[in-house]
């Protein structure tokens, strides 16, 4: 039994079975933990590869198996590619998406060339071909965009354009750098290239999407087929286009531009091809290529270094000079000029598979494999950085008024409270009830999400009975309610669809409680909840009965007034004045404040309100000095991503309940911009760590500068 064992974990493992068990654990894992870092998940399955690889661990080895999930993947990160292209938006800014094309593939060539060539000596079609990676771009920062509502920016829309020119233009000439390399180019060369590529477009762009449409028309019933029918496409097309001379991968690009019109990306088909793609076959990619990664190539010399720290400059000045010429030539903004270079600065899919193809070949070295991972972790955490702070510089720009305009009208309609305490029921009824809308009727929903388990009927039959105990409670402030018992795996997922079901437009909820570490790394807790919808949420913990509170203190961010949901908090805080007669202070910067007078000179307000100006937001969380027993705390929180989001609001209900442990308080997540991912492999890639950097370095720098000012 002992030899048994110690034979099957012999390094590395020879059983099938085992391998594809460890696979497919990382896949599973990998992302969870190091999402918590803010490790983009492309660079954490890239990490695992390289640990179990055979320069890691040796758990696994390259064997025909590995390589084969590993062409599928590379195949289907460029189909995904061509199939998110928003082609409509292309036309819509066609000429300008043209010129900002060209640039952003001629420009970052032309710097890098000299560079790799003279600098770090490579032979010349090495250096064609790692200075053509730098021409393309992944839209990784989109998500941001999206999320600050500036997705519909001229700027936005000119650099998503550009990246269909971008993307096939290094495609091509990758075709002509393997050819060249080979000594097989000529005269011969081009005719042959030229006339293959003329039949291949013409089947790919003729003959597919005909076939394509007569399919989907036909067996508009056989939904899996429809599935099967599109990876034979994108193999075929893969087949093809090696028949023509040029790379497997261009195939696969072509096919996803070919069915882009064909398959909406809202469409069940698109949710299937994106699901089994992200689930399966990219990760299987990725851990391949981290397989391939050797560090120790890093610690033999500086040299290593040297290149990975020259290619990841290079390829950052190469799009930043492209987007400030753009800018200049059609007289863009600064902030617009900064978005369109943080939206194509980052490197991911494409540049991947243009290096990995090269390694493959023979054409480049491990040190520029193992640079280009550093390129992609670098470029990608530096294009989210510079996106956000560029997008809020737009969103600032925007006119107050047309959002005070729109105070009239902003009270919760339909509300929904989930049940976790029945000793905390009453006190959030009774919050719910003043803060409603008086007009409407049936204006509260109680819900309760039961586990979906074996005992799931029993649970739900015992939950619908406590409602039902709860609903008499209910009469006692003059208040119907719906009852609503429902059975979801999670349970922050089931609150989230609830909301969407009923229409709501705050949640309100007890506060929470402290997570385990399990909770916190699954993501089964506050934060889940939260990001699980974009509706205003609340978290409330009620040491007092409402009536017996003196003032109301509201704790709020900076940029607040730019979010949607800045016009329900403002009426909710209103009216808890109004219903309690409790006088507001509200503590906040000076546009801030501005944005709050402008909204209750328009509603002519009753609330006693007085407003103290904020500047370093954090430290007055830290001091409890400020609040007295009898003060109810409200604190505006922010949704990650968001116009005013800051690192500073990550665990807010912890750190308030460490300061106001005997307060009344409630967190506040107003609503937020519905968030439409280009790819969900990189929703979760930000700037976080290195805004927290600079935030740090601020806050040390204007630690210092007080410390001289109170010595002098």
């Amino acid at each position: 039994m002992i030899e048994m064992l110690q034979h099957e974990f012999q390094r590395p493992f020879g059983n099938h079975v085992l391998v594809f068990s460890i696979i497919l654990a990382i896949i599973l894992i990998s992302p969870v933990l190091l999402k918590r870092l803010r490790i983009p998940g492309i660079i954490g399955l890239i990490l695992s590869g390289l640990l179990v690889g055979p320069h890691g661990l040796n758990l696994i080895e390259k064997n025909a198996a590995i390589d084969l999930f590993s062409t599928i993947g590379l195949l289907y990160i460029m189909f995904i590619a061509g199939l998110e292209l928003d082609i409509n938006e292309f036309r819509k800014n066609r000429n300008k998406s043209l010129v900002f094309g060209s640039l952003t593939f001629l420009l970052p060539l032309i710097v890098g060339f000299p560079v790799c060539y003279y600098l770090l000596g490579f032979d010349f079609w090495a250096s064609l071909l790692t200075s053509s990676m730098f021409s393309t771009h992944t839209l990784v920062a989109y998500p941001i965009v999206s999320r600050l509502g500036v997705s519909k920016n001229r700027a936005v829309a000119i650099t998503v354009g550009g990246t269909i020119l971008t993307d096939t233009a290094v495609l091509l000439l990758l075709a002509i750098i393997l050819s060249s390399s080979k000594g097989s180019i000529g005269p011969a060369f081009w005719i042959q290239l030229i006339a293959a590529l003329a039949v291949f477009t013409v089947i790919m762009f003729y003959v597919i999407p005909r076939i394509a449409a007569w399919f989907f028309k036909k067996l508009e019933s056989e939904r899996h087929s429809h599935y099967i029918f599109v990876l034979l496409v994108v193999f075929i097309a893969a087949f093809l286009a090696e028949m023509a001379g040029v790379e497997p991968i261009i195939g696969a690009f072509v096919s996803g531009l070919v069915l882009n019109r064909l398959i909406p990306h809202t469409s069940v088909l698109m949710n299937r091809i994106e699901f089994i793609g992200n689930a399966l076959f990219i990760p299987f990619f990725l851990i391949s290529v981290g397989m391939l990664v050797d560090l120790g190539v890093l610690l033999n010399g500086p040299a290593a270094l040297v290149i990975a720290a020259v290619l990841t400059a290079v390829a950052l000045l190469g799009k930043w000079l492209a987007a400030l010429t753009t800018k200049i030539i059609y007289s863009f903004s600064s902030e617009e000029g900064n978005l369109i270079f943080g939206l194509s600065s980052s490197h991911a899919a494409a540049t991947l598979a243009v290096i990995l193809v090269g390694f493959r070949e023979g054409l480049l070295d491990e040190n520029i494999l193992n640079g280009t991972i550093i390129l992609i972790l670098v470029t990608c955490v530096v294009a989210s950085f510079v996106t956000e702070r560029s997008g809020k510089a737009l969103v600032r720009t925007k006119d107050t008024d047309i959002v005070v305009n729109k105070v009239d009208n902003a009270y919760p309609r339909q509300i929904l409270l989930p049940l976790a305490n029945l000793q905390n029921f009453n006190k959030l009824l009774e919050f719910g009830s003043l803060i409603r809308d008086k007009i409407g009727a049936d204006t509260i929903s109680v819900l309760s999400v039961v586990p979906n388990n074996e005992e799931a009927e029993l649970n739900l039959q015992k939950a619908r009975n406590t409602l039902r105990n709860l609903a008499n409670e209910a009469l006692t402030y003059e208040q119907n309610v719906n009852l609503i018992a429902t059975i979801d795996h999670n349970v922050p997922v089931g609150i989230a669809r609830t909301a969407r079901e009923t229409g709501a437009d705050l949640i309100v909820m007890g506060w929470p409680q402290r997570q385990g570490i399990i909770s916190k790394l699954i993501g089964d807790g506050l934060d889940s909840i939260v990001q699980h919808t974009h509706k205003t949420t609340a978290f409330c913990h009620f040491v007092l009965p409402l009536s017996n509170h003196k003032q109301i203190k509201v704790l709020i961010p900076p940029l607040a007034e730019l979010e949607i949901g800045f016009l329900q908090w403002f009426t909710v805080t209103g009216r808890l004045g109004v219903e309690l007669s409790t006088p507001i202070t509200f503590y906040c910067d000076e546009l801030t404040g501005q944005a709050l007078r402008q909204c209750y000179q328009k509603t002519g307000s009753s609330a006693k309100v007085s407003y103290e100006t904020l500047e370093v937001w954090d430290s007055f969380i830290k001091s409890n000095n400020r609040f007295a027993t009898t003060d109810l705390l409200l604190v505006i929180g922010s949704r990650r991503g968001a116009a005013s989001y800051h690192s500073m609001l990550d665990n807010l209900p912890e750190r308030i309940e460490r300061v106001c442990e005997n307060n009344s308080r409630i967190v506040l997540f107003p609503e937020q911009q519905r968030v439409d991912y280009v790819n969900e492999r990189y929703k979760d890639v930000d700037g976080e760590p290195l805004a927290r950097g600079i935030e740090t370095m601020n806050r040390i720098g204007k630690g210092v500068s007080s410390f001289f000012k109170k010595t002098e």
